[in-house]
C-alpha cells in the first residue's frame, strides 16, 4: 500500500533535461541554453510568482534557486503534492481536505494538455452547436445575463484517484487519495443552455472542447475531448461554471470557464471550455475511445489481459469516503485515548446512506454521524468519537454505504487502467 514519489529535486539530480521537459516543456540547445516555450514559461512564472525577464538566458536543466530553497509549489495552491508527470498534476493530502468546502487553493489539479497561456475573460465565448435547432455563441457576460446563475457545492474526482495502490501497477498518474474536492461552483445550468439551443430528436451525446493544447504542440491534436449522454447532460446539477468559492477559479482548474459534471469522472468536466457540440452518436473525441476512462464490463483477475471490446465507458463513480482528521500517523496519549474522527463521503449519482468506522481491522464497526448533503452531488460529512482500549498501533478504517446498499470493499477491484479504486480509506494511529 506504499509508494515512493520522486520530487522535483530528484528529477533534476537524475536527469535535468528530462526534468525541464516534464515540468516546463523546455527544449535543451547544444550550447546548454534552454528555450522556454510560451506555455512552459507561463508555468515556471506561476511557480516563481512573477515573470522571468531574462528567461532566454537560463541554462537548460537549471532548477531556479527559489524552487530549490523551498518545497515545490504551484502559485495559488497550498500543500498540494506534485506528481511526476507532464503536464503538471497535483493532489491534496487527505488532512488538507478537512474543510467542509474545498478551498480553491487546495483543489486538486488534473490536466491533460497545456493550459492556455493568456486568457481574456471578457472576450471568451462558448459555442453550443451540432444537433440543435438554434446554435448559440455566448460571452460569459451573456451567460450571466440570459440564464439563471446558481451556486452549488459539487464534488469532482479523477477517475484514476487511488491508482497508486494497484498491484500489479497500472500506468498513469499515481494518485493516492487526494484527486478529489468539493468546492462551491457558480455558473449556469448546462441543461438550460441545451434547452435554449433546442435539442433535436437526433441528439445522443455531448462533446466538450477546451482551449488547452496537445502536449506535442500539434494544433491538429486535442489533449482531451470527452462527453456524456444527453440524459446525464440534462441533469440540473451540471454547471457551466465561471466562479469557484465565490471568486476567480485557479488557472489550472479551468479559468475562465469550465464544465462541472459531478458524480462522473472529472475528465467529463472540460476546463477552459469553448464549445459544446451535440452529436448523434457516442462522442469519439480524445480520451473517449480505446481504453481511456473505461473499465472491463466484468470482473477480471489482477494482471489479466482484457480485449479492448470488453471495455465500457465509466459513468457514475462508486461510493467512497475519506478520513480527513486526524492525520495518518498521529500519536494519542494513553491517558486520554479518545479522538474525533471525521471526513467526507460521496457516491457518484447516488447518496451516501451510512459511514462505519473500525479500529480492529474490520472485526467490529462503529456507526458515524453523517450529514445530509447541502445539495445533490455535494459530499457528505461524517464524524465520530473513537476510543482506543490500550496502548499500541491501530488503523482506523472508514467504510461508506450508498443508498442502493453498495459499500466500499477492503480490496481493490483491479482493472488494467487503474480506475475506480474505492477501497476503504485507512489511517494509522498510535496510542502511547
Amino acid at each position: 500500500m506504499s509508494k515512493r514519489e520522486r520530487d522535483v529535486f530528484e528529477l533534476y539530480a537524475e536527469d535535468p533535461d528530462r526534468a525541464d521537459e516534464i515540468l516546463f516543456n523546455r527544449v535543451p540547445h547544444p550550447d546548454r541554453r534552454g528555450f522556454l516555450k510560451s506555455a512552459g514559461l507561463a508555468t515556471m512564472a506561476a511557480m516563481l510568482g512573477g515573470y522571468i525577464p531574462f528567461h532566454r538566458s537560463m541554462p537548460a536543466g537549471l532548477l531556479p534557486v527559489a524552487l530549490a530553497e523551498e518545497p515545490f509549489r504551484i502559485e495559488g495552491k497550498d500543500g498540494l503534492v506534485v506528481l511526476n508527470d507532464r503536464p503538471v498534476n497535483a493532489e491534496t493530502p487527505a488532512h488538507l481536505l478537512d474543510d467542509a468546502v474545498t478551498p480553491t487553493a487546495r483543489h486538486f489539479i488534473r490536466n491533460n494538455g497545456v493550459p492556455p497561456e493568456s486568457v481574456d475573460a471578457d472576450a471568451w465565448t462558448l459555442t453550443v452547436d451540432g444537433e440543435v435547432e438554434e446554435p448559440l455563441e455566448l460571452t460569459i457576460a451573456e451567460l450571466k445575463g440570459r440564464f439563471e446563475v446558481v451556486n452549488l457545492q459539487l464534488q469532482l474526482e479523477c477517475g484514476g484517484n487511488g491508482r497508486a495502490y494497484f498491484e500489479p501497477n497500472a500506468r498513469g498518474n499515481q494518485w493516492t487519495v487526494g484527486a478529489v474536492g468539493c468546492s462551491e461552483w457558480t455558473g449556469v445550468r448546462l441543461a438550460d443552455l441545451l434547452k435554449a439551443a433546442g435539442l433535436k430528436d437526433s441528439a445522443v451525446y455531448t462533446a466538450h472542447y477546451g482551449a488547452d493544447q496537445h502536449l506535442s504542440g500539434d494544433p491538429s491534436k486535442r489533449p482531451i475531448s470527452r462527453g456524456v449522454p444527453i440524459s446525464k447532460a440534462l441533469n440540473p446539477y451540471n454547471l457551466v461554471a465561471f466562479e469557484q468559492n465565490g471568486g476567480r477559479m485557479h488557472p489550472m482548474n479551468g479559468y475562465p470557464l469550465r464544465l462541472v459534471v459531478p458524480g462522473w469522472p472529472g475528465s467529463c468536466s472540460q476546463k477552459w471550455l469553448q464549445r459544446i457540440q451535440i452529436r448523434d452518436q457516442v462522442h469519439d473525441g480524445a480520451k473517449m475511445t480505446g481504453k481511456s476512462y473505461r473499465v472491463p464490463q466484468h470482473p477480471v483477475a489482477p494482471g489479466e489481459e482484457v480485449p479492448e471490446d470488453d471495455f465500457v465507458i465509466i459513468e457514475s463513480m462508486p461510493v467512497k469516503s475519506l478520513i480527513t482528521f486526524p492525520q495518518s500517523g498521529v500519536e494519542i496519549a494513553a491517558g486520554a485515548p479518545v479522538t474525533t474522527v471525521r471526513g467526507h463521503a460521496w457516491a457518484g449519482d447516488n447518496k451516501v446512506a451510512a459511514v462505519d468506522l473500525s479500529i480492529d481491522f474490520g472485526a467490529t464497526w462503529q456507526r458515524a454521524e453523517l450529514t445530509e448533503p447541502v445539495n445533490d452531488y455535494a459530499w457528505q460529512h461524517f464524524t465520530a468519537e473513537v476510543r482506543f482500549p490500550m496502548t499500541g498501533y491501530y488503523e482506523v478504517w472508514a467504510r461508506a454505504i450508498d443508498d442502493t446498499g453498495r459499500s466500499q470493499p477492503f480490496a481493490i477491484a483491479w482493472n488494467p487502467k487503474g480506475y475506480l479504486n474505492n477501497s476503504m480509506h485507512r489511517i494509522a494511529v498510535r496510542v502511547v
